[in-house]
């Protein structure tokens, strides 16, 4: 059996890998902080070195870009140097792998969708701090994905969609950005490609999202329209949003590498969205 170490394995992304990979033929380390911190250089290099898994997959991070401004070294220690303990062990055990990466890495001040080819230019501790840690994976190992996606959402996650039905649950009225641009990304879809680039050799960096692009406020429009809510939305600059942070206004990646490899398709981002506004409902 193949075996994957999930760092942060509690977050939507973690429980996504979980949810789709097959036990059959994956036995999965699950870690997260309760378990093993991975800012601690020693308890990293002693659990890869016991455990020797074949691939690791690196989901841990301090996302809350707010908290990221107000705690830089916190930022680092767990965006950068986390990364970089993960990729010391992959390099010590001929492990591949997964770095989760973000639209942050960019300015967002670009007119067209960012290829894999453009120029980082992060203007947050956030963004700088996870482009650190694409490029300590990049310094230590070979056999690395580095995977970019953006306004990521699943099951558990602290994300836009949960945050907007939280609110309509609510009877809240909303102001969201209509100036903010992106794709948005289920967690399931991005796990799945996940589970299909650590079957191959195609090293690299990768952007992944679900096809299609939509302002904030058109994202939050069609989160009501499944969820079959009607508050009233308003369409503000992002200044004035209620639920977004300042961000890259144009976070728009275009899945360069997979096109042209010709081998993986993401779906389109509505459909995406209504599997999980559907799924939701089961639970």
């Amino acid at each position: 059996m193949l075996k994957v170490w999930i760092a942060g394995a509690s977050g939507q992304i973690g429980r996504a890998l979980n949810d789709v990979l097959d036990p059959m033929q994956i036995e999965a380390l699950n870690t997260d902080l309760d378990e093993l911190d991975i800012t601690d250089t020693d308890e990293v290099i002693n659990f890869g070195t016991v455990n020797r898994p074949d691939v690791i997959i690196n989901c841990t991070g301090i996302t809350d870009t707010d908290e990221c401004e107000a705690n830089p070294e916190y930022a680092y220690r767990v965006n950068a140097l986390g990364a970089r303990n993960l990729s010391i062990v992959a390099r010590k055990c001929g492990s591949k792998i997964v770095q989760l990466s973000t639209d942050d890495v960019f300015d967002g001040q670009s007119k067209k969708p960012y290829t894999e080819f453009d120029d980082t230019n992060p203007l947050t501790v956030y963004g700088r701090s996870k482009r650190a840690g694409e490029n300590y994976v990049k310094e230590f190992t070979h056999k690395h994905f580095v995977i970019r996606s953006n306004w990521v959402y699943g099951h558990g996650g602290h994300n836009f969609v949960n945050r907007v039905l939280a609110a309509a649950e609510a009877g809240n009225g909303l102001s969201v950005a209509s100036d903010q641009f992106g794709s948005p990304t289920s967690a399931k879809d991005l796990a799945k490609m996940i589970m299909y680039l650590i079957s191959t050799n195609e090293y690299g960096t990768y952007h992944v999202t679900c096809r299609g692009v939509c302002s904030r406020y058109e994202f939050a429009q069609e989160i009501l329209k499944l969820a079959g809510k009607d508050i009233e939305l308003r369409a503000v600059p992002t200044e004035q949003s209620d639920l977004s942070a300042v961000r890259p206004p144009y976070a728009v990646l275009d899945n360069f590498i997979l096109r042209i490899i010709e081998t993986y398709d993401m779906p389109e981002w509505k459909e995406s969205l209504k599997e999980y506004m559907e799924e939701r409902t089961e639970d």
